[in-house]
């Protein structure tokens, strides 16, 4: 046999490396996606949804916001997941019912996730104890990667005039309302993270994925910018590793600004991470 020729320190080394990948301290990485598809119904066509299948398909995760609540919603999702498992991957989604708020804001929300990649622990639920306080209250989906539990939070604020502050000053009180769970905080805030209303969950530890960045599309270019707002977001706790994340410029996929907003005025954000 050949390894009998092996040098000892050779063997050492491949017993080190061994013991690294027993003992975890080599991490597993995951990649979330988080967007506002903006009326994500009957109104996407096939060829759009067939683009933001795109975008996803290099993700393990993603979390949609804006799904319509009425017909059309859920079967556009369904659609989405339909071209996904036309990529070479195996995916799987759950919609949520609609959220309490009143008929006209009044949406669902959305995961889409890779089967072999992660897989949902138990039912997912729509948070109902600020259902008074948060117009569209955040929907939650634990998953697994590779024996590490974590939990999304997809939420999507009241638009910027109506103060969605007076909404998130409450997700303070959520991991003490789920001690068990390693929550993440992903979605559209409708407000930047250098608000104050971010402080409480910042002393608890949570880090926002983008710092000064604009995540949505202007109506207009004005003097050569396409940005507008820095709304969209993720938060993450101590006890997750961030490697990497940022935007993705969908738009410039496109002729014209119009052509890319009927896609979405948001554009998607991501993190890859693993979990001490």
């Amino acid at each position: 046999m050949q390894f009998r020729y092996l040098s000892n320190h050779t063997i050492y080394l491949l017993s080190l490396v061994l013991w690294i990948l027993n003992t975890g301290l080599c991490h597993s990485q995951v990649k979330v996606v988080s967007w506002n598809v903006e009326h994500l119904g009957k109104s996407k066509t096939a060829t759009e949804i067939k683009f933001m299948a795109k975008i996803i398909r290099d993700f393990d995760v993603a979390a949609i916001q804006e799904v319509v609540a009425g017909y059309g919603g859920a079967q556009a999702v369904a659609q989405l997941a339909d071209e996904l498992n036309r990529t070479g991957s195996k995916w799987d989604y759950v919609i949520s019912d609609p959220t309490s708020s009143s008929a006209y804001k009044t949406e669902r929300y959305a995961f889409l996730w890779k089967t072999a990649v992660v897989k949902k622990i138990g039912k997912p639920w729509l948070e109902q104890k600020y259902t008074l306080e948060i117009d569209r209250e955040p929907f939650y989906c634990t998953f697994d990667y590779k024996g590490q539990p974590f939990t999304l939070v997809n939420f999507h604020a009241i638009t910027k005039n109506l103060q969605p502050e007076t909404e998130i000053k409450y997700f303070k009180f959520l991991p003490d309302l789920y001690p068990k769970l390693n929550l993440i905080f992903v979605g559209d805030f409708n407000c930047p993270q250098s608000h104050s209303v971010f402080n409480p969950l910042k002393k608890l530890g949570y880090q926002p994925l983008l710092i000064a960045q604009k995540t949505t599309l202007k109506k207009h270019i004005k003097n050569g910018e396409y940005l507008h707002s820095e709304f969209d977001n993720m938060f993450y706790s101590p006890k997750v590793n961030k490697t990497n994340g940022g935007i993705i410029l969908f738009y410039t996929n496109f002729k014209t600004l119009p052509e890319a907003r009927s896609v979405s005025d948001h554009l998607p954000i991501w993190m890859e991470f693993s979990l001490n």
